[in-house]
């Protein structure tokens, strides 16, 4: 039995916009102290043409917020959101934009209505090839001004909700899932300039007998020794069976062990270390009981405490998730996810605040 308990601090609502779908964030503590929550928002749902990458801020470990800004607002849906600070003190965020609004929109119709989907006609029939060559794709985007003005997009090949990390060497990793030489596979690329370009220098293998259909949504964390874990959202068709797959590379992300599964019953993960070094997992349960788990290593991802993952926040559906952490300067824990925040509502961004004893 673990000698570590959570204690929950407080639960609130960091952004609702009245009518309208938030999803999908992540979260960044500056060198300044400053809080900055990413995630897509002013949707009309969770697939919809109208994704904008959007920030808000706090200076004052999250009891306010700022109103949003929007970074992203594109001809199609941005969406999932990952925001770090690089070594240099650069904002970077990273980001993918979708068409599924086009592609499923007869079947969307039977979850949002006709009303809903006709509201679209104009953006669907603005998506042409050309438009898809231009903006479809993987992204990330620089602010060198605390994101006052931000650089042009940058693509990448893999993409994954809480995008790359930064490694103590100075260079920026991002594991996501993309394709290399037109097979899916899950990628490691690096930065050696700040984010401006992205090399792709590794692929996790899978386990033989498991598929890249199942394996999305990946994220890393860097522990103290200097090895890299890498979790991976698992989701074959028998739900039952979605515990989460981890990865380790200990050549800075070149060559991988492979993927092989964990105690974790949920997706997708956020990792990171804190100052005492032990490497903390957030992510969301969507069977029941739903709601927003963590689980603890204090041996860099060895094994992992808390079974299946403690309970930090409970939701009314599986409608919730992509929890990331960041650790505040007393030691505390903030977690930001998405879920609905009252009967009746869409999605908002949700907090948690919450400590280990």
């Amino acid at each position: 039995m673990a000698d570590w308990e959570i204690e929950v601090l407080g639960t609130r609502v960091l952004c609702r916009q009245p009518g309208r779908y938030i999803g999908w964030p992540s979260v960044v503590r500056t060198r300044e102290n400053e809080l900055i929550a990413a995630f897509s928002g002013d949707r009309d749902e969770h697939v919809c043409p109208w994704g904008k990458t959007q920030l808000i801020r706090s200076r004052d470990d999250g009891l306010t917020w700022s109103e949003p800004e929007t970074v992203n607002d594109g001809p199609i849906d941005d969406r999932d959101v990952g925001i770090i600070e690089t070594p240099r003190g650069t904002l970077l965020i990273a980001w993918f934009t979708s068409v599924a609004f086009v592609e499923w929109a007869d079947r969307l119709r039977k979850s949002y209505g006709d009303a809903t989907v006709d509201g679209w006609a104009d953006k669907i029939a603005s998506v042409t090839p050309e438009l898809r060559e231009r903006w479809l794709g993987n992204w990330t985007r620089r602010s060198v001004d605390g994101g006052r003005t931000w650089d042009e997009p940058v693509r990448t090949v893999g993409t994954a909700p809480h995008g790359p990390i930064a490694l103590e060497d100075g260079r920026l990793l991002y594991v996501g899932r993309g394709q290399v030489d037109g097979v899916p596979a899950i990628t490691a690329e690096e930065s050696r300039d700040d984010g401006c370009s992205w090399q792709v220098i590794g692929v996790i293998p899978i386990a033989e007998g498991e598929s890249m259909d199942d394996m999305h949504e990946p994220h890393v964390v860097e522990t103290a020794e200097g090895r890299l874990v890498a979790m991976i959202r698992y989701q074959p068709n028998d739900r039952d069976k979605q515990y989460m797959r981890q990865a380790e590379s200990e050549d800075g992300g070149r060559t991988w062990t492979v993927a092989h599964p964990t105690p974790l019953y949920g997706l997708p993960p956020h990792l990171i270390r804190l100052s005492n070094d032990w490497l903390v997992v957030a992510y969301g349960r969507r069977k029941p009981p739903y709601g927003e788990r963590i689980a603890i290593s204090r041996d860099g991802g060895e094994t992992w405490e808390g079974g299946e993952g403690v309970e930090i926040s409970s939701g009314p559906s599986g409608d919730l998730g992509y929890p990331a952490s960041t650790e505040l300067a007393d030691g505390s824990i903030l977690t930001v996810y998405y879920q609905i925040a009252e009967p009746g509502e869409k999605t908002s961004l949700m907090g948690t605040h919450w400590r280990i004893r």
